[in-house]
This record gives structure tokens, sequence and C-alpha cells, in this order.
């Protein structure tokens, strides 16, 4: 019994020594206030803060309470940002696809629209609101040849940038309109939050994993006619070599009030019009992947589920049109006003199953067993 115990002190001991370890890797901190009142590593500015971090293992950059208006990117890999909770700590800017084209590296509107662009391998966001303000209300009421509407009026609040992988958000907001969330790097996972938008606003060609969250379509200004559709809440545009896409798992969808019944498609695959070697045109290996996966769905979904979208034919004209029925579109398990649909002809035969989703989507990530849904 003696050997037993001087072999489980040390067993202790080593333990905690690995958990101080673990913690010393996280213990670097950063405070980001309005009022730091002269403390140290405190900043005015989350980018301020962002940028001040230094070495290589994990930094958490803590947003007190507070609007914080400011485009903020995060480049720094383990970088945590963590706020008091959505309804406490708000970042905001309202850049717009039209004139945010000074804020990209290739001059791009919608990703340099974003609030928050992360570009960073193992990122967590948590507990706070991450907006675009862009008044797309205001737009979307002029009318279609009013010299004062804005043509490009997409307004992201997060983009998840080329070199972004293993990006954990939870417990967050991420509100918008048109485009709120751009998928355009490696691996996401979105858990316990909301996110709101309307035209196409979760889109993009990144892995992306929203589960036990709400997704909210929120209201237009612009008047739509009876039979058409209000808005779209997917748009994926997912590389045939990729087999996931934008997967809906075990989440609420939603909407506010005004947005009419029987309105809304889950959503239409995106081919974005690309350069190549003969022209540029719509990409044809884009073809997206979406499922959603034990959803709640309310009575604003369109009874087709799915539906087309346009693209840019090879002659450079705006007339190619692409099918749900092409795509790599999905549904299981879905429940609620909006979950009876009409047989459109969706024949992909190959739909994903949660253990597909997760093997696929945690491999290689740390406390991927802790983290997946």
């Amino acid at each position: 019994m003696k050997n037993f115990g001087i072999r489980f002190a040390v067993a202790a001991l080593c333990l905690a020594a690995s958990f101080s370890g673990a913690s010393a890797e996280r213990a670097a901190a950063y405070r980001v206030a309005h009022d730091c009142a002269g403390a140290a590593s405190c900043f005015t500015s989350i980018q301020a803060a962002l940028d001040a971090a230094s070495g290589e293992g994990w930094v958490t950059v803590k947003v007190d309470a507070g609007d914080f208006y400011e485009k903020v990117t995060i480049r720094r890999p383990k970088t945590v940002l963590k706020g008091e909770g959505v309804g406490r700590t708000r970042l905001h800017f309202d850049a717009v696809a039209q004139t945010a084209g000074q804020y990209h590296r290739d001059h791009w509107g919608t990703p340099g629209s974003a609030t928050l662009t992360i570009d960073a391998d193992q990122v967590t966001v948590d507990g706070l609101t991450i907006e675009n303000t862009y008044d797309f209300l205001a737009n979307d009421a002029l009318a279609a040849g009013d010299p004062r509407k804005t043509g490009n009026s997409q307004a992201a609040a997060v983009l998840l940038d080329v070199h972004s992988d293993r990006v954990l958000i939870e417990n967050a907001s991420l509100l918008g309109y048109q485009d709120t969330l751009f998928a355009n790097g490696g691996r996401a996972y979105i858990r316990r939050s909301l996110v709101a938008g309307n035209i196409d606003f979760i889109f993009g060609n990144g892995r992306l994993l929203i589960a036990d969250s709400e997704i909210r379509t929120r209201n237009r200004a612009s008047v739509v006619a009876p039979g058409d559709f209000h808005s779209f809440v997917v748009a994926p545009s997912t590389q045939l070599s990729q087999a996931i896409g934008i997967v809906v798992y075990r989440s609420r969808l939603t909407r506010e009030a005004g947005v009419p019944d029987n309105s809304v498609a889950l959503g239409r695959p995106w081919h974005p019009t690309t350069r190549f070697a003969d022209g540029r045109y719509a990409d044809p290996n884009a073809v997206g992947q979406a499922s959603f996966i034990d959803c709640f769905m309310d009575a604003h979904i369109h009874p087709d589920h799915w539906t087309t979208m346009g693209g840019t034919a090879r002659d450079g004209s705006k007339t190619a049109i692409f099918r749900p029925q092409d795509s790599r579109f999905s549904e299981t398990g879905s429940h609620g006003p909006g979950a009876r649909h009409n047989d459109i002809g969706i024949t992909w035969t190959n739909p994903l199953s949660m253990r597909d989703v997760t093997a696929a989507m945690f491999a290689g990530w740390p406390e991927a067993q802790r983290l997946a849904p």
C-alpha cells in the first residue's frame, strides 16, 4: 500500500504538472476595454490587442462589455477571442461590398466587407455579437432604377478566410442581411449560436458545421411577389473534390416577424465566376454540398426546399442557370411546419451521415472528442 501511495502521489504530481503546462500555454492574456485606466496588457481596440500578441502558444484576448466599432482580422494561430456574452459585448462595422474592395488583398468587395475576418488555424471565438450594420433594409427599399441604390449590397459579418482551419465559434451571434457568413477556408464549427440574415446568408466553399444553433431568416424591405422567393439560407460552392460543404445539424430554422410563409429556400447552388485559361465563367467544379440533419423548420420554408441560381455562362453573359437537382443537397430528420416538401427530383445518392461529418470535420483537431456534437 505504501508503494501504491507513492506511485499515486507521483502520478498526481505529473498530472498536475501536465495541467499546469497546458494552463501555462494558455496563460498569455490581453484585455480590451474602452477605458484601460493604465492597466497592463490592456488595449482600447480589439485589433491592437491581437497585433500585440506574441509567442507561439495560445493567446486569449478578453473583450469587456460594450460596443466596439472596428474591422478586425485574426491572423495568429492559437487565438481565443472572448467576450462577456452576446448581450454585453458587440463587435460591429458597416462596410458593404460596393466600396469594401479597399479592405481586401485582391480588391474583392464581399470578403472585404467582413466585420471579423479569421485567417488562421485553431481560433476560438466565444461570447460576443459580431454584426455588419450596413443599412441593407434602406437600400432594399429603393426601386431598382433609383440612382441611390447600391448594386452590390453584400455585407458580411464573418469571413472564414483561405488560411482558416479548426475554427470554433460558440455562444455567439452573427448578424447581417445578405452574405452574413462567408466560409472560404478550411474547417469551422459553430455551436450554440445564432446566425441571422436573408439572401444567401451562409455561403462559400469551406467545410462548415453548424450545430445546436438558431438559423434566423431576417425580413426584407422590398416587396416580394407572391410565389417568388423571399430569400435563401445557404449557397454552397463546394468543390467536387471536397465531400463536405455546409452541414446544419440539430438546429432551428426560424424567422423574423414579417417573413412570409412558404417563401424561403433552404439553399441554392452557387457557381462563382472564375477566371480560366479559356475565359471567365461560372466554375463547373463548384458543385455545392449542403445537408440539413435533424432540424426544425418553421413555416417560412418554401415547399420546394431548394431552388436554382443564376451564373456566368462561357460567353460571359449572365444566362447560366444552375439547378439543385445537379447539386449535392440532402436533408434527413426534418420536422416542424416547414419540413414537408415537394419532390422536385433531388437525386443525389450519397447523403451524409453525422458519423461521416464528424470524422471529416474533427480529424486532427485537438479536443475533438469533447467538441463533436
